[in-house]
């Protein structure tokens, strides 16, 4: 069963309007979701070849794909206030 990719714009329907915004006007913003959708990739990837979840190098990616995540949100849901 194939894992569900964690896209943004699925995540936060209210700001998709934003999201596309943001990646079109705003290098910055189009640079950190490029990597978070990789991060995401490269997770979905270990979990459908069964990897352990013990794994240190598997744990760093999903904490750095939840940080940037998180970093994305507060860019995202502050542009839509100001925006």
């Amino acid at each position: 069963m194939p894992i569900a990719p964690h896209d943004l714009d699925q995540d936060f329907p209210e700001y998709a309007d934003t999201i596309r915004r943001l990646q079109q006007e705003d290098v910055q913003f189009k640079v950190e979701s490029d990597t978070y959708h990789k991060l995401d990739k490269q997770i979905r990837g270990l979990q459908e070849s069964g990897i352990g979840t013990d794994d240190e190098h598997y744990t760093s990616l999903k904490k750095q794909r939840a940080y940037l995540k998180q970093h994305l949100y507060n860019r995202i849901s502050n542009s839509g206030q100001s925006g």
